[in-house]
């Protein structure tokens, strides 16, 4: 059963939403090459605590960090360490989550370290146009396969791989709720979006066949061929004509 939220919980929504958004965009200027992904974990929770929230993911189901920190060929759950050093020309992707009132907000970035490829400036923009292209579709009537299908139409019309593996998520009182967002799907399919619903949808793309591996660490997703891999995401509201992205900064 898909959660309608009350106003208050809406509310409550936006703040944990509004967190994350201020903190994304502090990292899109913090991270720099030369520092360690844990750098970028201990700043993350810092500004998270700093604006009275809590990390959403530190501990969440065992994780260890407060921030994903992905890396080029990591498409997501990549765990901050002292010796993963940020380098120029890598793309990092930044999942974040935070809890307010005891609802949570969670969003993800790819950041550019210095000049990277044209390969990964083409990749980011279309993951993330792809997130736009899907919120945009977003409304009371609409079906979820609507949204999964804006994802996959716009990503694989240029060249890009769909990862299947991943998907977003509805999102409230917990981190993960129903319903499931794949980014692939059939238009006019799945559940009837209705205002009130709350989603967190995350397009994860990769510039080869998006095949996935998981690492021996249990948690971090790299793609199989070792292509790049990008990542968005942002919390939203459905409402009667249209959907409130909670997490735009």
């Amino acid at each position: 059963m898909i959660e309608i939220k009350t106003p208050s919980e809406l509310e409550s929504m936006r703040k944990a939403s509004r967190v994350v958004a201020q903190v994304l965009l502090k990292l899109e200027s913090y991270v720099k090459a030369g520092m360690t992904t844990a750098d970028v974990d201990k700043f993350a929770e810092a500004q998270i605590r700093a604006r009275g929230a809590k990390p959403a993911f530190l501990g969440y189901r065992g994780y260890p960090a407060t921030v994903c920190v992905s890396i080029n060929e990591e498409i997501v759950h990549g765990i901050p360490s002292p010796k993963r050093l940020i380098k120029e020309g890598d793309i990092v992707s930044l999942d974040l989550g935070a809890v307010v009132e005891g609802f949570y907000g969670d969003a993800a970035i790819t950041v550019a370290i210095g000049k990277v490829s044209a390969d990964a400036r083409r990749l980011m923009d279309v993951t993330r146009e792809s997130l736009e292209r899907a919120i945009s579709v977003v409304k009371a009537g609409a079906r979820l396969g609507d949204v999964s299908w804006a994802v996959q139409q716009y990503a694989e019309g240029r060249g890009m791989g769909v990862v299947k593996e991943f998907t977003g998520h509805g999102i409230g009182r917990h981190m993960h709720e129903d319903p499931s967002i794949p980014n692939y799907g059939r238009p006019g399919s799945g559940p009837l979006l209705k205002a009130g619903m709350t989603l967190a949808i995350e397009p994860m793309l990769c510039l080869g066949d998006a095949g996935v591996i998981v690492k021996d660490d249990g948690w971090t997703a790299v793609s199989a061929d070792g292509s790049l891999a990008a990542h968005y995401e942002h919390t939203v509201a459905v409402t009667e004509d249209g959907c409130e992205v909670l997490s735009r900064a």
